[in-house]
């Protein structure tokens, strides 16, 4: 009741034209680092996660709807939408996102990872978004930038400056590699109020830190973060 009290208050204050509290993107990497056994339990995982009763709980805090736009990514190029924007009013619009999700089909599995592109493709959509108060992009990936220009880049050349862009850390390969990626997403790629990054032990795990990831993300209106995001490695 608090929570769906603060939330509304918080879309009232910001005016009639903002019905929606939160316009959400989310990014699947799917370069060629990703096997089709992974990019199946991504898909998978994202799919659960938005059903999940907690996740729908945070979804539905406020009777204020959340946007979602879902999209795969891997080369500068190549960019695949899978689900235009959608409001989220009731547990029937997640189930349809979550279906469509399920039952998707990769784009492409043979290009590098090209983040700041990435970037900028979630920028030129939240251009389309609804009329919401509040902006995010969810970036996924088990790789850092390899291909045409990098985030930094594309902060400099989009309008992000008032979009929060949180990261989902995907530990799959070697030690060395998994210890450089972590730093790479809190330096390089998130930003903006309160950004984070959750870090998933391989994509068997995928489901259960999108799930945290969601509900942090869900709730970030709600408890007023503003805080940075504590140094994972201590």
């Amino acid at each position: 009741m608090v929570r769906g009290a603060l939330i509304t208050g918080l879309c009232l204050a910001a005016g009639p034209g903002h019905a929606c509290r939160l316009a959400l993107v989310l990014a699947m990497d799917v370069s060629s680092s990703v096997d089709a056994d992974e990019d199946m339990l991504q898909r998978g995982g994202l799919a659960a996660a938005l059903i999940a009763p907690d996740v729908q709980a945070a979804f539905f805090a406020s009777p204020d709807p959340v946007a979602l736009f879902v999209f795969e990514w891997s080369g500068r190029y190549n960019q695949q939408d899978l689900i235009d924007w959608t409001l989220i009013s009731g547990p029937a619009d997640l189930l349809g996102v979550a279906e469509t999700i399920a039952t998707s089909k990769r784009s492409h599995n043979d290009f590098p990872t090209a983040m700041g592109h990435a970037l900028g493709h979630a920028a030129t959509r939240l251009r389309d978004a609804p009329a919401c108060l509040f902006h995010t992009i969810d970036m996924a990936g088990d790789g850092e930038n390899n291909d045409g220009f990098g985030p930094a880049d594309a902060y400099a050349a989009f309008p992000l400056d008032h979009v929060t862009v949180n990261g989902l850390v995907i530990n799959a390969a070697e030690f060395e590699a998994e210890t450089e990626l972590i730093p790479f997403y809190r330096d390089q790629v998130i930003k903006g109020p309160g950004a984070f990054i959750e870090i998933t032990n391989g994509f068997t795990d995928y489901e259960a830190a999108m799930r945290r990831k969601l509900i942090r993300e869900l709730s970030a209106q709600i408890i007023g973060q503003t805080h940075m995001p504590p140094d994972p490695n201590g």
